[in-house]
This record gives structure tokens, C-alpha cells and sequence, in this order.
């Protein structure tokens, strides 16, 4: 019985995969870990997907775009009024 050993190829050589560096700063990286406790995910570079998949879907349901359309009108017309800060 002989075992017949494959050739090496590269891990997903047909698949084309892009991949940038993200820089956090402190305030952002704190941001980033209670995120992963709330969707319960433990790797960086997982969850920085999932949150930008939740983001997108967010973003482009139509009753969540209303309300932020709302939001960013009303800080237009503070900005333009004077107001700067809300509380």
C-alpha cells in the first residue's frame, strides 16, 4: 500500500481575499471590546465584520434610514440655529 502525497498549493489560492490593517486608538479599542461582549464574539477581526454587516442592514432598512434622517435633519437645524450642544 503506498500513499500518493499532493503537491502543496496555498491555502484558497483560487479565492482572492482583501485585506486591510485597522488602526484603533484607546477610546475605540474599549468601544470595540464592549461590542464583542455584546454579540458575544471573541475574535477582533470577526467581529469587526459582524458589526459592519449589522451596520450596513441598519443603514439600509427603510425606517431606521427615517429616524436617522430625522436626527441628522434636527442637527442641521441646531447647528444652523446656534444650538451646539443638545442636552
Amino acid at each position: 500500500m503506498t500513499i500518493e502525497q499532493e503537491p502543496f498549493r496555498a491555502y484558497n489560492e483560487e479565492k482572492k481575499v482583501d485585506s486591510f490593517t485597522v488602526r484603533l486608538n484607546n477610546e475605540e479599542r474599549k468601544q470595540l471590546e464592549k461590542d464583542k461582549k455584546v454579540i458575544e464574539q471573541s475574535k477582533d477581526s470577526t467581529a469587526i465584520k459582524q458589526l459592519a454587516t449589522i451596520g450596513r442592514i441598519v443603514i439600509h432598512d427603510q425606517k431606521i434610514a427615517a429616524i436617522l434622517s430625522t436626527l441628522f435633519k434636527n442637527k442641521r437645524n441646531n447647528k444652523r440655529l446656534g444650538i451646539v450642544d443638545f442636552d
